[in-house]
This record gives structure tokens, sequence and C-alpha cells, in this order.
């Protein structure tokens, strides 16, 4: 009897040792990945986070840039990552249409949507439409008439094939019955470095990653993809006020987990998020990049997703296969 009781004692180890850990947890250092390279939105939203929820679980929560493939490596990185709560991902809205375009290919997905648990959002944006301040275009008319007049010659730069910045362009070209070239970088940082330099005369972008180039006059917006405009740029009118209704789109980031991440992990990183989301130097860094905070916790956070999902999905069917 006694060497029975001791060998189910013996057994029975390894689930205290597992449930001790997800109650310490966390005891190390924790990595928030960006699936882009630095400058664009899940970064400028990932470096305050992980500076507030470094206070808050008192670890060190380190932000790795894994970019290429319009988000698809960093995103399948984390996918496949021990889910213990070590190893978070800042993504964006792309998640859900990176493996839908694969499919288009009949390529096998690099992840599916199911591989993550939702955390948090933390802030969603429209998308702006900006221009180079070195082009002529003071408004969208005027923009879509030099399209028009040289249809497939204006690059672009985007964050890759399918990814944010592309699928709202592609949503605009297409109800605006015009042509650009299609320019895709590995992120929206080095897109935004190209619209500066002159190499491209376009691009759709967050407005936290637009504001500081608008100020400096390197930047014109001409148009937003939200449903009304956006507080920081009042003066630049949404694409409905210009009759092209159901051309909307929101770059927005959020944070996940790999999906088996055990229930306790989950509660605590959802825990502190929603004290994250309250930091003073969040708040004060979100509102400077022009991207105050739109926090909502798991729950909300899910439907939310899903629903945004399938609008982006509807429109990659209407892109097709871009090679």
């Amino acid at each position: 009897m006694h060497r029975r009781t001791l060998l189910t004692a013996t057994a029975a180890l390894p689930f205290a040792t597992a449930a001790q850990a997800q109650t310490d947890y966390p005891t190390r250092a924790i990595t928030m990945v960006v699936a882009f390279p630095p400058g664009g939105q899940a970064d400028l939203a990932a470096r305050p986070t992980a500076a507030a929820l470094e206070k808050i679980l008192r670890q060190p929560v380190v932000v790795q840039n894994r970019g290429g493939a319009a988000g698809a490596i960093g995103n399948a990185f984390v996918a496949r990552s021990a889910p213990d709560g070590y190893t978070l991902l800042m993504a964006l809205s792309s998640l859900a249409v990176i493996p839908e375009a694969e499919k288009l290919f009949g390529r096998t997905p690099p992840y599916t949507v199911d591989q993550f648990a939702p955390i948090a959002l933390v802030n969603a944006d429209p998308t702006m439409l900006a221009v180079s301040a070195s082009t002529p275009w003071r408004t969208l008319e005027e923009f879509i008439a030099a399209a028009k007049a040289d249809p497939g010659n204006i690059p672009y730069g985007s964050s890759g094939n399918y990814g944010t910045l592309h699928v709202a362009m592609e949503m605009f070209t297409n109800a605006a019955g015009i042509r650009l070239l299609h320019v895709p970088f590995s992120g929206a940082g080095p897109a935004i470095t190209a619209l500066l330099s002159g190499q491209t005369k376009a691009m759709a972008s967050a407005p936290g990653t637009l504001t500081q180039h608008v100020r400096d006059g390197r930047v014109r917006v001409l148009a937003c993809w939200g449903k009304e405009r956006v507080a920081a740029f009042p003066d630049v009118p949404t694409f409905m006020e210009k009759g092209f209704s159901g051309v909307e789109f929101y770059i927005w980031a959020g944070l996940f987990a790999p999906a088996a991440t055990p229930a306790p992990v989950i509660a605590k990183l959802r825990t502190a998020m929603g004290e994250a989301v309250r930091d003073p130097d969040l708040v004060r860094a979100f509102t400077a990049a022009g991207a105050p905070v739109a926090y909502l916790d798991a729950p909300e956070f899910q439907r939310f997703f899903a629903d945004d999902s399938a609008r982006l999905l509807r429109a990659v069917e209407k892109i097709g296969k871009v090679e």
C-alpha cells in the first residue's frame, strides 16, 4: 500500500510542477514578436505595451522583430512556439488574411488562425491614403485623375502581398476603377522609407506612422478608410464621404498567445493588459503617435477579430491571385 501511494505521488509530480509554473508565471523574460521590421504599426504598438507589461509582470518583455512575407514568418513562428506564455505576438489584421491568400495558390498556409488565443486589442485606426509631398496631388480627386491618365504607372508601397496596406489599397483601386503599380516591401517601415525617398509616390498607412512626417511637410494625406474622420486629421475626408461605399479598412494591433497556452497564464496576461493600457507612459506614447488606445479584453476582441476577418477575406477574394 505504501509503494502504491509513493508511485501515485511520484506520477503526480509533473502535473504539480506544471500547475505551480502556471501560478508563478512569469518567472523569466517574455518575448513579444512583431512580424514586421521596426517603424510600422505593430512595432509602434508593441514597444510601449512591452514597457508597460514589464512594470506589471516584473519581468523583461523583449520586442523581437521577425519581418518577412507580409507578416507570415513572424506569425508562424509564434504559432509553433511553446504555449507557455513566454512567446507572444503583437499582430495586425493581416493575421487572418495570410492563410486565406495562401489557399488561393493551392499552398498549405504557414499557420491557421485557430493556433492563436486573443489576449487584448490595443488600438484600431482607420487607414490613411498618403502621398509624397513631392507629388502635385492635393486632393483625392486629383490623385484618381492622375491614375486614370497614367494607368498602372504610379507606384505605391505596401507591407507585402496581402498585407494590411496592400488589401486596403486594392479595396480603394477596385472601387475607383484605377490601376496603380504595387511595390511590396517587408513591412510598413521600409514602405514609408520608400515613400519619403521618392521611390514610391503613395501608400496606405496607419495614422500613427504618418503623423510626424505630415508635421514635417514630407507627406500629405488625401483620404481615410474609416467610417468617420480621424481626430488627428480632421480635414481629411473619408472614402465614404467621397462616394466610395464599402471602402473601409482599419489597421488594428492586438496581442495574441499560442492557442494551447494554459488558462491561468492567459488570465494573468489579460489582467496585466487591462492594467497596461492605463499606464500613463503607454497612453502618452500612443496619443503622441496619433493612435490612441482602443482596448478590448479577450472575449470582445475575439468577436471584433472574427467580424473584421470576415470582411477582409471578402476583399481578398476580390483581389484574387497576386504573383
